[in-house]
């Protein structure tokens, strides 16, 4: 599919209003695509996303549950977080899978990348699809209190689309693992 190279939005001015380690918020006047003035925020991520969907032999896969002070509730997810930029993603992958569920996989296959929330920020993300598991001591970090549960993948995709899981890292994992089992590819 063929994408215009002309950007259609001018920026007027810009102005920095916050700032700290994981993230930046940039405040911007522009003349947007219909030529009127107007705003818009970005939020800048000075990390990568990072997610992995840890699949064993007999289609069991691993979610963590943490209370997400951002929704004020408490989230299932696949194993994710935060990769340094000038880090590869797959060693960030490596690190998550660990840290949140004491797993080392000796396969590894990147299966998506994904732009978290085009339309206010730049984060982009990696989801790694992680197979032959061996268990070993999970490493979280201190800002973490985590509920490490073991399912059925069937049992996952269930509450993906009952809406029970709504993190988007693992809704799209999901649905592509979803794809490759129908298409054969995971057995």
């Amino acid at each position: 599919m063929q994408h215009p190279e002309h950007n259609p939005w001018q920026i007027t001015s810009e102005k920095q209003v916050y700032d700290n380690p994981w993230i930046g918020l940039t405040h911007y006047e522009v003349i947007n695509p219909s030529g009127n003035a107007g705003i818009y925020g970005k939020v800048h991520y000075k990390n990568r996303a990072i997610g992995v969907i840890a699949l064993d032999d007999e289609l069991n896969t691993y979610l963590v549950g943490q209370f997400r002070f951002t929704l004020n509730e408490y989230s299932w997810e696949i194993p994710e977080g935060g990769g340094p930029l000038g880090t590869d993603p797959l060693e960030s992958a490596k690190r998550e899978l660990l840290e949140e569920t004491g797993l080392k996989a000796n396969e590894w296959t990147e299966i998506n990348r994904i732009h978290l929330s085009n339309s206010v920020g730049d984060e982009f993300g990696y989801i790694y699809l992680a197979r032959g598991l061996e268990q070993h001591e999970a490493e979280p970090e201190e800002t973490e209190e985590l509920m490490v549960r073991k399912l059925p993948f069937s049992e996952v995709y269930r509450m993906v689309c009952n809406s029970e899981i709504t993190d988007s890292i693992t809704l799209a994992a999901v649905m592509r693992v979803q794809l490759m089992i129908m298409e054969g590819s995971i057995k």
